[in-house]
């Protein structure tokens, strides 16, 4: 499901910070609409072997008008007592 809503909308990624230490990079970025995440990189020979991000994606959902699933559905998602 998610690669079709992914497919139809235009990323632009601005970059706000780098930062380096040794064999790790992290970058900040933000979008024109107001999106932010980050991105971890692991460097060897200058090559990335491992790298991970995180977003919002209840806002990328939102802003593109696309589906927000249903978290009762999703069996990733943790529950908390209320």
């Amino acid at each position: 499901m998610f690669v079709n809503q992914f497919a139809t909308v235009k990323m632009v990624c601005i970059v706000e910070n780098i930062f380096e230490d040794g064999e790790w990079a992290i970058m900040e970025w933000k979008g024109p609409l107001g999106l932010r995440g980050c991105r971890f990189f692991h460097i060897q020979n200058d090559k990335i072997i491992f790298q991970r991000g995180y977003w919002d994606k209840l806002s990328f959902l939102r802003q593109h008008g696309l589906p927000i699933e249903d978290s009762d559905k999703n069996p990733n998602t943790q529950h908390r007592p209320t």
